[in-house]
């Protein structure tokens, strides 16, 4: 009797530990959050500095992906209406100081500006810039998973474009 009581309870364990690790993976496809549709305001419509594509940087990783075109202006960074990422947990928004970001190594090695966190998978979202940051400098944007501390999509910024 004591022994099943053991491996019902460990089987009630890893039951559970199993279902939570599932259940991150598959809420965000079965409950995946409305498109955005936000749009600029007069305010917003500052100088366009840059300009970008979000990208699959890994195409062996079917999870992982990007698209869409992103616009960083003066004040703020534009991911534009055709904007889709795979959806996850925890997704952010960072300016990173490198160019070709095609790895998570490369983020994390560096300094980047987290602009906060994606509000949805697909469509138009706007992140303000805090004041007083060199956007020169910044040559890339970056979708990344803070969860798991993975790259989900990079776009490489052409500026003056």
């Amino acid at each position: 009797m004591r022994r099943f009581v053991w491996i019902f309870l460990l089987g009630g364990v890893f039951g559970t530990a199993f279902g939570v690790v599932v259940g991150f993976f598959v809420f965000p496809y079965v409950f995946p959050p409305p498109p955005a549709m936000e749009t600029l305001a007069p305010e917003d419509q500052t100088a366009v500095v840059a300009r970008g594509t979000f990208i699959h940087a890994d195409p062996n990783d079917p999870i992982h992906y990007g698209k869409g075109r992103v616009t960083v202006r003066e004040t703020l960074v534009f991911l534009e209406d055709d904007f889709e990422v795979g959806p996850g947990p925890a997704f952010h928004v960072y300016l990173v100081p490198r160019e070709k970001i095609r790895d998570s190594a490369a983020v994390k090695e560096t300094m980047f500006i987290d602009l906060g966190k994606l509000r949805a998978f697909k469509g138009s979202q706007k992140y303000p810039i805090p004041a007083g940051v060199d956007l020169a400098k910044y040559s890339s944007v970056v979708i990344w998973c803070v969860q798991f501390g993975v790259l989900i999509s990079p776009a490489d910024l052409e500026f003056g474009a």
